[in-house]
């Protein structure tokens, strides 16, 4: 059985070592010498049907990549420590198992993703153990450089020899601490991987709904599933913790705060479903059982209902024949009674849309005005601010609709009539929506089949009652329990939306208003829920009272948002929500055509990852304000600054505190190695760079020139949102100097300069990390607040 205390030992002992950055000796030498250790001692105790064999892989390599708006990346030397826990005498085919050790700069990454390591370990000792033989081999990779952008599951499926054994995997992330772990994507296709979960997970947690959502790219993150399909071409299922993402990637990520029942839970999970894949028939063959997507969604955490697309779409489409008759019965009456019918229909529709309508841009723009005043966020903190803002709003707006309607439109018009055709009008509605879900080919479309069969089933049995008691008690009773399991069943999927999606509002940049984001959901949310309960508002007397109280909230909550009263932000031990920061104590040099200086400057560059900026910070620090808010270099590739991460497009909003020159000891080296015409017209620059792990490279071309080229990546270059170009570098411990050549594509009319090229050096770890300015200017933050800092330098280049 898998023991949680064992994982727990092993979660303590890795983020003891500290923050683990690629490069590093604490991931590089420290870490690897812990696992290595433990898999040894796993290895002694393991059972003589089973064979161990472990490997340290060191890979360089270079793909590129779509993710956060396109660029290419280079590792070298970086480290992979895997581990092959086959039959006695071998196998063919094997199922992966995937985690990363390393963790971001300044962050124990206990959740993300020690934990998922430690729940690996666990399982391989479990399985080492175990007397029985299985029939494929089971791999488990521990990587050292995730967080660098998924290079170390690109260099281990590209070039490592158990590589090509592969048939399946199972990869383990975060986007938050603890909690249930959520399968939120799986495939492609091959729909009996989504099988073998559902027979095998003793605890499942998963939604199609999630997997379309991600793969949407709304949320700006991506794991190694991403590599293991597009470059391995393997099938496999991807699993992340998503409750409390507050403190993700943040130095709050510590072992004491994942509970030991998520490490259990995960832990009887993955155990189950690897001892499934290992002993699978279909594993060897998975090729054979490609065929279409499954729709899959767990009832409450109890069990999972999966079954192909294809016959979903089957039973979508049952459904909507199901409305189609229901509404046709009713259009085959006498023409005197279908005229007056339809249009009283179509004027419903037409109303519930319009209220619809004007509660999305009542929620919108509260949301704005709140957003221009600089009480961005205001729930962030306090969720329910959000409710009682924008959901009491969203609420009053459609009953206030419908008010009108009845009094002004519906006059002598019965209200058991009314309270059917609003009906028939929810019901329509939803069926267009499935209908268009089902064409697009989305399996999400499930929820509007079951927002229609359970309502429609409902009616057909307390037809009697709906059509002569009207509202009646036990018409409202049997009603009510007929719409018990959509609306729960919804309540549960806006629960998980809100938990994933809240924390993700704090860390998604300065150009996307948060508020704006989250009225939107919101409103969408109780368009859903209210679509069958605006037939009683026209069943009710009054809705005086009703309108009074949601306006009430909604005023008192908007007067103290407005204030000021609620505080995004957090620093209570037990559950801090910080506001996010990045400090990058920076040297820029800028050099001309003929290699001299002709500008240089130092400052402290911040980023704030929300959209309220500095407001908040200011107070604490004057100096940080709106004066020395940070201008683009037009002349420069992506404004001209140390980016790490190609997220400019996300983070416009920029603060450059002037300070002090930066001279860390591993400085970062840059040089033109040839420049050479080649045979097809274009002129060929080899370049050399050597400095610390982390480096960023940015080329820009200029006028008359393109970019057609280079030894990077796949050949082909690929450019990030904006038009230049964001190369991304590490290393490990040891590393030979960068050499790389691009390509440069000239008009008849060669400009005098030809392309602009930068070079980012980011010093993460050990003493050039830090400087006198940066701790002192780190020190004064609030304690709501995490600041990550680090010192890095920048040298711009023009040929």
């Amino acid at each position: 059985e898998f023991d949680a205390r064992q994982a727990r030992n092993y979660l303590e002992h890795i983020t003891s070592i500290g923050p683990r950055t690629t490069g590093s000796p604490e991931n590089e030498v420290l870490t690897v010498r812990y696992l290595l250790e433990q898999i040894k001692l796993i290895e002694d105790q393991s059972n003589s049907v089973h064979e161990i064999a472990v490997d340290v892989q060191r890979p360089t390599g270079s793909f590129s990549i779509d993710f956060l708006g396109g660029f290419t990346s280079y590792y070298d030397n970086i480290t992979n420590v895997v581990v092959k826990l086959e039959p006695r005498g071998g196998a063919q085919h094997a199922v992966l198992a995937n985690c990363h050790f390393d963790s971001v700069a300044n962050s124990p990454g206990a959740s993300d993703d020690a934990v998922s390591c430690s729940v690996m370990l666990e399982v391989l000792r479990v399985l080492s153990t175990s007397s029985e033989a299985f029939h494929h081999a089971i791999i488990f990779l521990f990587n050292g450089a995730e967080e660098n952008i998924l290079q170390a599951s690109h260099g281990f499926i590209t070039q490592h020899p158990w590589a090509s054994l592969i048939r399946a995997f199972i990869n383990l992330e975060a986007a938050g601490v603890g909690g249930k772990e959520l399968v939120f994507q799986t495939g492609p296709e091959n729909p009996w991987l989504v099988q073998a979960y559902v027979s095998a997970a003793k605890h499942p947690f998963a939604s199609v709904v999630a997997q379309e959502v991600f793969q949407s790219g709304i949320i700006p993150s991506d794991t190694d599933f991403r590599i293991y399909r597009d470059f391995g071409n393997i099938p496999g299922i991807d699993l992340a913790f998503i409750e409390n993402g507050y403190i993700y990637h943040t130095k709050y990520d510590t072992a004491d705060r994942i509970p030991i029942d998520s490490i259990q839970r995960a832990g009887d999970n993955i155990l189950a479903v690897l001892k499934y894949l290992a002993t699978s028939d279909m594993l060897a063959s998975s090729s054979k059982y490609k065929h279409g997507n499954m729709v899959f969604f767990d009832v409450f955490g109890l069990f999972v209902i999966a079954y192909p697309s294809r016959v979903g779409s089957i039973i979508n489409y049952m459904v909507v024949m199901l409305v189609v008759l229901y509404l046709g019965r009713k259009l085959l009456q006498p023409k005197h009674k279908t005229a007056h019918y339809m249009k009283d229909f179509f004027c419903g529709l037409g109303i519930t849309l319009i209220s619809w309508f004007t509660s999305l841009v009542t929620v919108l723009i509260i949301a704005v005005f709140i957003s221009l005043i600089g009480q961005s966020l205001s729930w962030y903190n306090h969720f329910y601010v959000s409710v009682c803002l924008y959901g009491t709003a969203a609420v009053a707006k459609i009953i206030f609709i419908h008010t009108l309607a009845k009094r002004f439109y519906y006059v002598n018009t019965s209200d058991r009539y009314l309270g059917e055709i609003f009906f028939d009008v929810s019901l329509f509605v939803h069926c267009v929506s499935l209908v268009t879900l089902t064409y697009q080919g989305l399996c999400m479309a499930f929820i509007s089949a079951v927002w229609i069969a359970f309502p429609l089933l409902t009616k057909f049995f307390l037809h009697k009652d709906f059509k002569y008691h009207g509202a009646g008690g036990k018409f409202l009773v049997f009603y009510l329990l007929g719409m018990f399991v959509p609306y729960l069943y919804a309540l549960y999927l806006i629960w998980a939306v809100f938990e994933m999606f809240t924390p993700i509002l704090g860390r998604s940049g300065t150009q996307i208003p948060p508020d704006a984001v989250l009225a939107s959901i919101l409103a969408g949310c109780i368009m859903i829920l209210s679509s069958y309960f605006i037939n009683f508002i026209y069943l009710a007397k009054s809705t005086k009272r009703t309108l009074v109280a949601l306006t009430s909230v909604c005023g008192i909550t908007f007067l103290l948002v407005c204030s000021g009263a609620f505080f995004p932000y957090s620093s209570d031990p037990a559950s801090p929500k910080p506001k996010r920061v990045f400090l990058q104590h920076t040297t820029r040099t800028f050099h001309d055509l003929d290699g001299n200086v002709v500008k240089r400057d130092s400052g402290i560059w911040i980023n704030g990852f929300d959209y309220t900026g500095m407001s908040h910070i200011t107070p604490h620090i004057p100096e940080i304000n709106e004066t020395i808010r940070a201008h683009c270099e037009e002349t420069a590739p992506l404004c001209g600054f140390p980016w790490y991460l190609p997220v400019h497009f996300l983070i416009k909003k920029n603060w450059y505190l002037p300070a002090s020159e930066v001279s860390p000891r591993d400085r970062a080296h840059f040089r033109l190695i040839s420049k050479e015409q080649t045979p097809w017209d274009s002129v060929r620059l080899t370049f050399e760079a050597t400095g610390p792990s982390h480096m960023s490279f940015y080329v820009r071309t200029h006028k008359g020139s393109t970019l057609s080229r280079w030894s990077l990546g796949n050949g082909t270059p690929v450019t990030s949102k904006g038009g230049d170009y964001f190369v991304f570098y590490s290393h490990g411990l040891q590393a030979s100097a960068w050499q790389f050549w691009i390509e440069v594509q000239v008009s008849e009319e060669q400009p005098e300069e030809m392309v602009t090229v930068a070079l980012a050096a980011h010093h993460f770890f050990g003493e050039d990390k830090r400087s006198p300015q940066l701790d002192a200017l780190k020190e004064k933050f609030p304690d709501w607040t995490f600041p990550s800092a680090w010192v890095c330098t920048y040298d711009l280049f023009v040929f």
